[in-house]
């Protein structure tokens, strides 16, 4: 039964999934504001920029996982 349920949410066919370019547009984004604050020295915008960062390498592609999923 769990394997089941495993095989439904890691399903690796093609069709799953969402537009890479936004996530990688934020990504860079993110990294020149994290750059940017480094050279500025201005400790929120690194933090900005590691959030960016973040949010587009795990948090919303997870997202966009469990909701093709669930949906």
């Amino acid at each position: 039964m769990t394997a089941l349920i495993l095989a439904d949410l890691l399903d690796p066919h093609p069709d799953f999934g969402a537009d890479p370019r936004p996530f990688v547009a934020l990504m860079v984004v993110g990294f020149v504001l994290g750059v940017a604050g480094h050279v500025v020295r201005a400790k929120s915008l690194v933090a900005l920029g590691i959030g960016m960062v973040f949010l587009a390498t795990f948090a919303l592609p997870l997202a966009v996982h469990v909701l093709k999923a669930t949906g």
